[in-house]
């Protein structure tokens, strides 16, 4: 059988692995199938030198440090962006309760208004339900007066009117609108913010649950 013709050695890749002095010549020389005395007599005859280990560590010490950067931005770029979604998702919820609350004082002032605009029905069902006992009392009918007076009534729209300029002012706050509102006096007041208004919404309801 013939004998296997042998590969020609790669001298250009010996080169390069002898000058950049990673490799040992031994592991040179049988990588490539052959001895370590051709590999030094064609190193002295070309003048190859073992100089660039020094250069090849300088970098890859270099790029290691970049790619350590390039982590750090990565790291601090998600960091940023899942605390950014964070205040987004806040700052949403802030402008649907907003919203919400805004739309139930509405609705309550809507109420209010078409209970003023009927108060001879209401009188008149007053009347109707009046019941009085052997002394002449009726208390629930009495609470029902109580309930549509005017005094009652005017007590409901100053609240309802402190809620919405509060809510505006909180609207406002929550789209990023000034919320400063100049008085004549030239002073300048400035609307409750988000915090009392949830601290608000807290205590009422921890009122409603005792």
């Amino acid at each position: 059988m013939a004998q296997a013709k042998r590969k020609a050695p790669d001298w250009e890749r010996i080169e390069a692995d002898y000058r950049a002095g990673l490799l040992s010549v031994r592991e040179i020389a049988a990588s490539q199938g052959i001895t370590e005395g051709a590999i030094r007599k064609r190193a002295k005859r070309d003048d190859w030198i073992r100089d660039l280990k020094a250069k090849i560590h300088a970098k890859a010490d270099d790029l290691v440090r970049k790619a350590e950067v390039r982590s750090e931005v990565r790291t601090d770029r998600a960091v940023i962006d899942s605390n950014a979604q964070v205040i987004v998702d806040v700052r949403l919820s802030h402008r649907t309760d907003i919203a919400r609350s805004r739309k139930l004082t509405m609705s309550l002032l809507e109420e209010l208004e078409h209970q003023t605009d009927n108060m001879d029905l209401l009188k008149e069902l007053g009347e109707i339900m009046y019941r009085p006992d052997d002394k002449g009392t009726d208390k629930l009918n009495e609470a029902y007066h109580k309930v549509i007076s005017l005094g009652s009534r005017t007590g409901t729209m100053k609240q309802l009117s402190d809620s919405l300029r509060t809510l505006i002012g909180l609207e406002r706050e929550a789209y990023g609108i000034t919320s400063d509102v100049e008085s004549g006096s030239g002073d300048i007041k400035k609307g409750r913010g988000l915090d009392e208004f949830y601290e608000d919404i807290r205590v009422q309801t921890e009122s409603g649950g005792a």
